[in-house]
């Protein structure tokens, strides 16, 4: 079954990867972006969607973003999927305005969309939240507090099932492991995916194609029964 999804983080990286995948299923997507302006529409114009400029730790932004969706008509599925990190390093090294960042837009902004999603989804609706394996490995010496934000949308993840199970909305996550795109460019260090090979089981990183499938089947009727989960899509880690 075909609906109307809501993207955030949607006009790069596995956020461009789930839009594209989700219109190729048949769906209208709205996506929001916080900057990408120019790569945002294009997409947009791409899969006849629409984009909207949401920075999703502001509720106004956050409310723009689903009120357009709702003129569009009934919100099917949302997808949490805006997140940053910041410059590696270990947590002694790492700026107060760099662990408020992260955790504003990983932690407050996915609250903040599946708290709106709560309200508007209807039964048979489904939220998707993209974490990270991050959330169980703990990245030492890398960003922490990027770890500790992931773990908070997984328990996020698992609460917010249970509340919505009884009014039939599913509520799931992909826990995502390396994957080329270029929030390694943020993190300063743009080679990051091929240097942690590996160590990976797999032997390579995974393309944001590899997560939006498993986005795209969370969403899904062949889904219908799994809600609370987190779907570890890592390479093996």
């Amino acid at each position: 079954m075909t609906g109307l999804i809501v993207v955030t983080g949607g006009s790069r990286g596995i956020g461009a990867a789930v839009v594209r995948r989700l219109a190729a299923d048949g769906h209208r997507v709205v996506l929001g972006y916080r900057a990408a302006e120019d790569r945002a529409h294009a997409l947009a114009r791409e899969v006849d969607g629409v984009a909207v400029r949401a920075e999703v730790s502001d509720e106004t932004d956050v409310d723009t973003l689903f009120d357009t969706a709702a003129r569009l008509g009934q919100v099917t599925g949302v997808v949490i999927n805006a997140g940053i990190t910041s410059p590696v390093g270990p947590l002694a090294r790492t700026r107060t305005e760099d662990l408020r960042r992260v955790i504003d837009v990983n932690v407050l902004g996915a609250l903040l969309c599946a708290r709106r999603a709560a309200r508007d989804l209807v039964a048979g609706g489904s939220v998707v939240s993209v974490s990270s394996a991050a959330a169980t490995l703990g990245s030492p010496n890398e960003y922490v507090h990027y770890a500790a934000s992931k773990a908070a949308v997984d328990a996020m993840t698992i609460g917010l099932a249970k509340e919505l199970g009884p009014r039939g909305i599913r509520v799931n996550a992909v826990a995502a492991g390396t994957v080329r795109t270029e929030i390694h460019q943020l993190s300063g260090v743009p080679d990051r995916p091929d240097r942690v090979a590996p160590a990976i089981p797999l032997g390579r990183p995974g393309e944001p194609e590899e997560i939006a499938d498993a986005v795209a089947w969370l969403l899904g009727d062949g889904a219908s029964f799994t809600t609370g989960a987190i779907l570890r899509v890592a390479g093996g880690l």
